[in-house]
């Protein structure tokens, strides 16, 4: 008899070995059509949750076309963190999560959360914390917050 455990097991191995040999992007599209398929988009956030919600940085960067410029690189990774219910976040964050998810870094992080606060696209609290307001969101095109 097979347990539920041992299928999950095999699922997994069966998802990688399907998966190894695609691009990031493809991939990603993979993986999309199968968190739609069974309806397990907010998977993340019921088993804990990972950063990010359902799309890798790498991904959000490039719907958000923020690739190019670090203050919009900056703004886009602070609402990808915002998503996966981080709420007050640090330019440390910031470029924690750019590096843990091998992004081009920041060459001065403060100067970008600086340049967001004029723009209005971002809120300081105290503490040294910070998150992104809705005017930020509506600069990335995202205006489900």
């Amino acid at each position: 008899m097979v347990s539920k455990k041992d299928k999950e097991i095999e699922a997994i191995g069966i998802v990688n070995e399907a998966l190894s040999g695609l691009a990031e992007d493809e991939a990603a599209r993979v993986l999309q059509w199968a968190a739609d398929r069974f309806n397990v988009r907010d998977i993340k956030k019921k088993s804990g949750g990972s950063e990010g919600g359902n799309v890798t940085l790498a991904t959000f960067l490039k719907q958000t076309k923020s690739k190019s410029s670090q203050v919009k690189r900056f703004l886009a990774t602070a609402e990808w963190l915002h998503r996966s219910g981080k709420e007050a976040l640090t330019t440390r964050d910031v470029s924690s999560a750019l590096d843990k998810n091998r992004q081009n870094k920041l060459s001065n992080p403060a100067d970008c959360l600086n340049k967001n606060v004029t723009k209005g696209f971002c809120e300081k609290r105290t503490g040294g914390q910070f998150y992104v307001t809705d005017e930020g969101r509506k600069s990335l095109g995202i205006n489900d917050g």
